[in-house]
């Protein structure tokens, strides 16, 4: 068990915790060796995002401190996870994010420092182009109420969906990510 404020997240090949493991209090571009599928996981200490491919790359899921007895907990689509980063939390508690309805911040901008179940019925854009956050780190969503494909945006300026890691501007909602 990590102390407060250290880093720990364990992945484990069955579910409930079980059979083979893999500890990690750092970021990691390739567990996969050790461990051929994960099943469950728990995090000790920190956010973490963990990722279906090496690298950081594939599909990402962002897990706060907690247990995650099987893969349908942190919405995964199967067993499969190979590389896993911490998320550095902005200090103070500060958020902030611009969401642009036209790519390099033109168009329509809105700007907040709340969670967004649905860009649609709280902006009424359909898609977003462009991004700037200005404080903390945030979780984009390719569907409503936090559903579907997520993104992980760090305090920085996105000037197109690729730059997020998205092959295409469909997101439909948001929210920031708290310890």
């Amino acid at each position: 068990r990590s102390k407060s404020g250290e880093l720990g997240i364990t992945f484990y090949e069955d579910k409930n915790f079980q059979g083979r493991h893999y500890d990690s209090d750092c970021d990691c571009t390739d567990f996969h060796m050790y461990l051929s599928r994960c099943n469950s996981i728990r995090v000790e200490g920190g956010t973490w995002a963990v990722y279906e491919r090496p690298n950081f790359a594939g599909y990402m899921y962002i897990l706060p401190r907690g247990e995650y007895p099987e893969y349908q907990h942190w919405m995964g689509l199967n067993d499969r996870l190979s590389s896993c980063r911490a998320v550095h939390l902005s200090s103070g508690g500060q958020y902030k994010i611009q969401i642009f309805e036209k790519g390099d911040f033109t168009g329509q901008m809105y700007e907040t420092t709340e969670d967004c179940p649905s860009i649609m019925e709280q902006f009424h854009m359909r898609e977003v182009h462009s991004c700037k956050v200005l404080e903390g780190a945030w979780i984009f969503y390719e569907l409503p109420n936090y559903r579907g494909r997520q993104y992980l945006l760090d305090k920085k300026e996105y000037r197109k969906p690729i730059d997020w890691g998205a092959a295409s501007p469909a997101i439909q909602s948001f929210r920031r990510i708290v310890e």
